[in-house]
């Protein structure tokens, strides 16, 4: 089992990043959140309590994320869900945007793990957050599903240059209690009449999903789709 080192979240300052740092707060675990704005980080840090701290880091700037992360020791668990909702097609495409996020989600989340590489130990794991639009593409998700798509490729090969670490990838549905969806209560009923189970995910079932990736020592080079089964309609 993992030893004394830290949970780092990468993004842990709202919506499922946040919850799966107050699950290891309430476990009096040593928790690391970033945020691109330390001030807010430090306050959310302060919110989830416990042995919670937080720094400022922007994935966008890969450049300045091994400085960033220069006073995080010995690290267990590593959680990557950072992202931003990116709007872009074919037909009307914004280089700049596109650009923005294929740095944030792959070459930034590359370089965090890369940046803590000789903190990890044996038994440490991490989990990167991808995303359901790259098995269900949807208008104006041209950068999205691409990204997404990285982030399993990506997962393969870090399983294997991180040995013994392991390396998995979580790609939640609609997650119906989260805060982005709140008010979109039509995309939110079309989604749930279209799920086998006739619910969707939850934030606590995310939450769950990513603490199994985490600490079962026999998953190693996965995908999961915590969806209901939404995906396979």
């Amino acid at each position: 089992m993992p030893g004394t080192g830290s949970v780092v979240v990468i993004g842990g300052t709202a919506g499922l990043g946040k919850e799966v740092a107050r699950h290891y707060a309430r476990q009096d675990r040593e928790v690391v959140i970033s945020g691109r704005d330390w001030a807010r980080a430090a306050g959310v840090a302060a919110e989830l309590g416990g042995r919670t701290r937080g720094i400022g880091l922007d994935l966008t700037r890969p450049e300045g994320i091994a400085g960033s992360l220069a006073d995080v020791g010995e690290v267990d668990y590593l959680v990557i869900p950072a992202i931003e909702r990116d709007q872009n097609t074919i037909r009307d495409y914004d280089v700049g945007r596109a650009i923005r996020l294929a740095t944030l989600k792959l070459v930034g989340y590359t370089e965090v793990a890369h940046a803590l590489a000789s903190r990890l130990g044996k038994d440490s794991a991490i989990v990167l957050f991808g995303g359901l639009a790259k098995e269900r593409p949807y208008p104006g998700s041209t950068t999205v599903t691409t990204v997404n798509g990285g982030i399993s490729a990506l997962v393969r090969t870090m399983a294997i240059e991180l040995a013994p670490v392991r390396v998995n990838a979580i790609h939640p549905g609609i997650v119906g209690d989260s805060p982005y969806w709140a008010d979109k209560h039509e995309a939110i009923e079309r989604a749930r009449s279209r799920t086998p189970t006739g619910r969707l995910a939850t934030m606590q079932d995310i939450t769950a999903a990513v603490v199994a990736l985490l600490e079962n020592p026999g998953i190693n080079g996965v995908d999961l789709y915590v969806d209901g089964g939404w995906v396979l309609l």
